[in-house]
């Protein structure tokens, strides 16, 4: 596996470098997928391809790389849209103010790119992952608690939710006019659950029986 340097031990130019590169690739990648060329990423980073290959070793260390930081992202998310129900957002706009933020950052659709890629059970990547999923469950339970999100809404719904909001339109659907849309459709589904959960006749499936479902 080749050696990658974390973004903590970095200078702050070098930081810098690293999180464009970071944000470079998770946009390449999104639009021509994990193959496209790492010239590209530099180039599109403004960074030297030599800047690219010294900090992340290869296209699987970048591609880690881009979905450890896209786990973290929603993680984060998640911990600041705790702090507002805190505050004083009901759980479910507490909910709506996480899921418009991980739109808005692509994690549901940068991880799937790497789910033929990579060992997405590799401890590194389950640490993050299991923190992100726990930071998303915590923000449900809130909603659930004050019947601000019906009970057969679960972790499932919104996980998948999002990785179906986050897929791009068909045909050549302008990037900015899909991610309005996107949002859009969002705002919808969140309407629909606050106005009418009585038109949710099964519980969703929990976490765990979503990853049993997957086989593993």
């Amino acid at each position: 596996m080749a050696r990658t340097e974390s973004a903590g031990s970095l200078r702050a130019d070098a930081r810098r470098n690293h999180e464009q590169v970071l944000t470079a690739a998770r946009e390449s990648f999104l639009e021509a997928g994990p193959g496209v060329p790492l010239e590209e990423v530099a180039r599109r980073a403004g960074v030297g391809i030599a800047t690219l290959y010294r900090r992340f070793g290869d296209r699987e260390g970048l591609l880690r790389a881009v979905v450890l930081a896209a786990l973290e992202d929603s993680r984060a998310a998640a911990e600041a849209a705790l702090d507002a129900a805190r505050q004083g957002d009901d759980g479910l706009q507490a909910l709506a103010r996480y899921m418009h933020a991980v739109l808005d950052l692509r994690v549901s659709a940068v991880v799937p790119l790497a789910l033929d890629r990579l060992d997405l059970e590799a401890p590194e990547i389950v640490s993050v992952r299991e923190a992100s999923a726990a930071a998303m469950e915590r923000l449900i339970q809130v909603a659930h608690d004050d019947g601000s999100l019906p009970r057969q809404v679960g972790f499932a719904d919104i996980g998948t939710l999002l990785v179906r909001l986050s897929r791009p339109l068909p045909g050549r659907v302008p990037a900015a006019l899909d991610g309005e849309l996107a949002h859009r459709h969002l705002d919808l589904a969140l309407a629909g659950m606050r106005s009418d959960p009585g038109v949710l006749l099964e519980t969703g499936l929990s976490r765990q029986e979503l990853r049993a479902a997957r086989g593993r």
